[in-house]
């Protein structure tokens, strides 16, 4: 079988694309590299200095319905970090930034915490088991 080396990019449909942007941008750290509008639709690429693309779409004839995961499509995105601690950095980052989200949670395969973008898409912030020593 021909190898897949990555993850190239992940493109979400947005209702409004300078809003997602700017949500991704000021929360998560990601920073706008490429923006190809068409007639009926606007569409940006976003790059996270760990080397995650995300694209942004925003369709003209888009309905304008928040996200529902228990439709096809994607049902969340998770971002790993690098340790319990970071996890817990992010918990205090997001309280002050006043977005709603949960607390970490801890299970046998890591750690998360989960909150959602402004489309109401679930985003998690995950520390694998083997990386929540607890040391930093």
């Amino acid at each position: 079988m021909p190898s897949v080396t990555g993850l190239a990019h992940l493109t979400l449909s947005v209702r409004d694309r300078d809003a997602s942007i700017a949500f991704y941008r000021s929360v998560l750290g990601f920073k706008e590299h490429k923006t190809r509008d068409g007639k009926r639709w606007l569409h940006t690429e976003c790059r996270h200095p760990s080397g995650v693309v995300l694209g942004f779409t925003q369709h003209e004839d888009h309905f304008k319905a928040r996200f529902d995961h228990r439709h096809a499509g994607v049902d969340h995105i998770a971002f790993q970090v690098s340790c319990l601690g970071e996890l817990e950095g992010w918990e205090e980052r997001l309280t002050e930034l006043d977005i709603d989200h949960s607390p970490v949670v801890h299970s046998d395969h890591g750690s998360m915490l989960s909150f959602a973008d402004p489309d109401g898409i679930q985003l998690e912030l995950y520390c694998p088991a083997e990386l929540d020593t607890g040391e930093d």
